[in-house]
């Protein structure tokens, strides 16, 4: 009985100490980690791997192309002056779409497009996406959404049965401007006033390769790029990323001089 009233009381001992520790401890010794909306530019470099959706389908594995490069600004904000887990992202993408054809397994025969068992298709394009991001002091998760805009710059037919004329060259019925949506997930590892992201992206066009009655009148055919990209980059923070900024500190100074009041009420 001794020794469980002597636990108890060791323990009751603790918890006040503990608690004691925390109401105690002075505000000037506690960290207070606060995310200002600030601006940061940076590159991106890593590689796709496509595949296009066929209507008619064909039978195709993924196509795997290094050469995906972007640079971006990143601006945070806050949604509505509400939410501090909002920005936008927008900047220039190079990176490829395009197909690589399997054998069919049912009918023995692999698959052709313009006599093209593969083709590679260069395409630079501006992406407009809302940023989510999650941050800690040193590390930062990310979700982006939204829209781009691009242009299919050349291609390349690879196959036994393509034509010379049309290895290098885009058919009449070729469409090169290009459209979709786009977003990914991604982490950051934060040192100020840099910051290292990895980048996993979805890219989906709604623009077809082709126009859809190229071969027939009667019956439509389509063919849309999906392309998944990872990335590696570097960002730079142009403004301050937590505590008071310049404009902050001269707003203070400039109320502790003409209106001190209300300089004391906005600390």
């Amino acid at each position: 009985m001794r020794r469980t009233i002597a636990i108890l009381a060791l323990l009751t001992l603790c918890v006040t100490a503990l608690r004691a520790q925390r109401t105690e401890l002075p505000d000037s010794l506690k960290k207070v980690f606060s995310l200002n909306d600030y601006t940061m530019v940076g590159v991106e470099y890593g590689a796709s791997l496509s595949r296009t959706q066929f209507n008619p389908s064909k039978t195709q594995g993924n196509l795997f192309v290094p050469h995906t490069f972007g640079v971006y600004v990143l601006k945070y904000g806050k949604l509505f002056d509400g939410s501090p887990n909002f920005g936008l992202k927008t900047g220039f993408r190079y990176s490829h779409e395009g197909y690589q054809f399997k054998l069919n397994k049912e009918t023995g025969v692999t698959p052709t497009l313009e006599g093209a068992e593969k083709a590679i298709i260069e395409v630079v394009e501006l992406p407009f996406m809302a940023h989510f991001h999650s941050d800690g002091l040193h590390f930062k998760v990310m979700l982006d959404l939204g829209i781009y805009g691009g242009y299919r710059l050349s291609i390349d037919r690879i196959g036994e049965y393509v034509s010379d004329e049309f290895k290098n060259a885009f058919m009449e019925w070729d469409y090169r401007l290009d459209y979709g949506i786009t977003g990914g997930l991604g982490f950051g590892l934060v040192f100020d006033p840099v910051e290292f992201h990895v980048n996993a992206g979805v890219r989906y066009s709604w623009g077809s390769l082709y126009r859809a009655d190229y071969l027939s009148q009667d019956f439509y055919r389509f063919a849309y790029p999906l392309d998944f990209m990872l990335t590696a980059g570097m960002y730079f923070q142009i403004t301050k990323r937590t505590g008071k900024t310049k404009g902050q500190i001269r707003r203070e100074a400039y109320n502790q001089v003409y209106n001190p009041d209300n300089g004391e009420i906005n600390r």
